[in-house]
């Protein structure tokens, strides 16, 4: 190893910020297409530096964008990751609430049919 690291693998860098759970993970983002440094695709030995933007799309399509403010090689606590990124991510727009489903006494038996298409309607069906 080199005694002071300016540059580290994409994917170990990664899997040390705690982005994904294992280096095979990351590696496996990387090949798929999931990852990009500096809005280039990047493989899996990719090096990168303090002051690279690399953008992750993860499983269910989320989005995450880091600023990488240190290089660490080694996975150590979860405060020790945050101090390796900045997040850039905006923030989730907040998911619509739905109304809960009408209320039927207990008792009196399955709804009508008339009942059953306004809870569809309710649902979005």
């Amino acid at each position: 190893m080199q005694a002071s690291l300016d540059s580290i693998r994409i994917d170990k860098w990664l899997w040390a910020a705690r982005v994904f759970k294992t280096r095979s993970l990351a590696s496996t983002a990387c090949d798929g297409g999931k990852v990009d440094v500096n809005d280039e695709a990047a493989k899996p030995a990719r090096k990168v530096r303090a002051g690279d933007l690399v953008m992750v799309t993860l499983p269910r399509g989320r989005r995450r964008i880091l600023k990488v403010t240190a290089i660490g090689d080694r996975r150590g606590s979860a405060e020790a990751a945050k101090a390796l990124f900045a997040d850039l991510t905006p923030p989730e727009p907040p998911r619509p609430r739905q109304a809960a489903p009408p209320r039927r006494e207990p008792g009196t038996g399955r709804p009508t049919k008339r009942e059953r298409r306004a809870i569809e309607r309710l649902r979005g069906f």
